[in-house]
């Protein structure tokens, strides 16, 4: 492959997360051609190599989250442990971590010793709550900060309890926001020549994707009270989702498409009904509305034919796609938005694309997942110039640690 492909070409990152928003970030990273060196602790790394599923005792989750990042597992609770990570984070442009906060400053690993020896150091810390804060010395995990920002709230129907998102949305957007942080702060640093501690939080991230709620409630002195809106939209109508004769379909009709809703249902008289005419008519008689739709869909066989039917006249909608039905889409295959990946061990797996797309060329997808404490010799010889005298020895005492997967 040409250089030229791999954007972030001899950028290191030490990686020192586990589970999924460290991992989230890292991977990211390794796919643009960063050379990311994970550290994992003994005696079994990474919390995901043993997550479910897996196949010849490979997790696809560690599949998914760790491809092409070189594996070194240190036991960083001992002092030559605690040494090495000191002295590969003076050979690296980037650490990530997702520790509670203060865990690696008692360590003595802190953004503020890691940088004395290499004050270039871009450190992203990615944690629940922040590096600072009322909150920041509380444990947190993915739910408790949809709670905190407000999207469990806004979640669910409004006569029942917030729900929390199915996915864990509050993890893997904290990682891409300190991809995002990670990429402008070493264009940062090439203007100015210094590195930087990024403070990056979960329920900081997920607060950020919130639209009109909080503005409104500000603008409003409390008067708009924003309330989970269940299967319905509150703002449009129709706007939601639909029975349809097989599953869900979701309509959402703005006033230029809602003439092509009523000719797509072969009802285009809709347009002059007075129960219909403009959206607050629409929303004032929406079960109406609603019903004459639900009862139009129920005409047809599959889903796939109502949504033909409304496509061809350039209506807004979309099935309401279960992740394993995205994994044979053949839109999804064409973007590689699922691509399928070969694992020595697994065999074929189908994970999530790379989320974005370019006109340059972006590096192959060649990598595999590494066996923990698989590359313990080839960074601390390579990197360190440790011999491998020195590397054994470190191995009969504990503080290295590997096997074969």
């Amino acid at each position: 492959m040409a250089i030229s492909e791999r954007w972030l070409e001899e950028i290191k990152v030490l990686d020192l997360t586990r589970y999924l928003a460290g991992p989230a970030c890292t991977r990211l990273l390794t796919e643009l051609g960063a050379d990311v060196i994970k550290i994992e602790q003994p005696p079994y790394g990474d919390p995901n190599r043993s997550n479910r599923p897996r196949i010849n005792k490979r997790a696809g989750t560690h599949i998914q989250q760790n491809r092409g990042k070189r594996s070194v597992c240190i036991d960083m609770n001992t002092d030559d442990g605690k040494k090495l990570i000191l002295d590969l984070a003076s050979h690296v442009d980037v650490v990530v971590e997702n520790f509670s906060p203060g865990v690696l400053d008692r360590k003595g690993l802190g953004y503020g010793s890691l940088k004395r020896n290499n004050p270039k150091l871009i450190m992203a810390s990615v944690s629940g709550f922040g590096q600072t804060g009322p909150l920041s010395s509380l444990p947190c995990f993915d739910l408790i900060a949809q709670g905190y920002a407000g999207i469990m709230h806004m979640t669910g129907e409004p006569d029942r309890p917030p729900m929390f998102v199915g996915i864990g949305m509050g993890d893997t957007n904290a990682g891409v926001h300190a991809f995002a942080a990670i990429g402008h702060a070493l264009f940062h640093r090439e203007r100015t020549g210094r590195g930087t501690h990024l403070d990056i939080s979960m329920v900081d991230a997920l607060f950020h994707m919130q639209d009109m709620p909080v503005h409104a409630s500000s603008m409003t002195n409390g008067e708009y009270i924003p309330m989970r809106q269940g299967t319905e939209f509150q703002m449009l109508s129709p706007a939601g989702s639909f029975h349809g004769p097989e599953g869900w379909i979701v309509i959402l009709c703005a006033e230029a498409q809602i003439a092509n809703l009523y000719e797509a249902m072969g009802y285009p008289e809709l347009a002059n009904d007075e129960r219909f005419k403009g959206n607050p008519a629409r929303l004032e008689n929406r079960a109406a509305l609603t019903e004459i739709i639900e009862m139009w869909m129920s005409t047809y066989e599959t889903d796939n034919a109502v949504l033909e039917k409304l496509q061809s006249h350039r209506v807004p909608c979309g099935p309401a796609l279960a992740p394993q039905d995205a994994l044979s889409h053949p839109h999804f295959l064409e973007r590689g938005t699922v691509r399928t990946v070969n694992d020595p061990l697994a065999g074929e797996v189908q994970i999530p694309g790379f989320p974005f797309k370019s006109s340059d060329p972006l590096p192959d997808d060649d990598y595999v997942a590494s066996a923990l404490g698989e590359h313990n010799y080839e960074i601390l010889n390579t990197l360190l110039g440790l011999s491998a005298e020195r590397i054994t020895d470190l191995g009969k005492i504990g503080v290295l640690y590997s096997k074969e997967h």
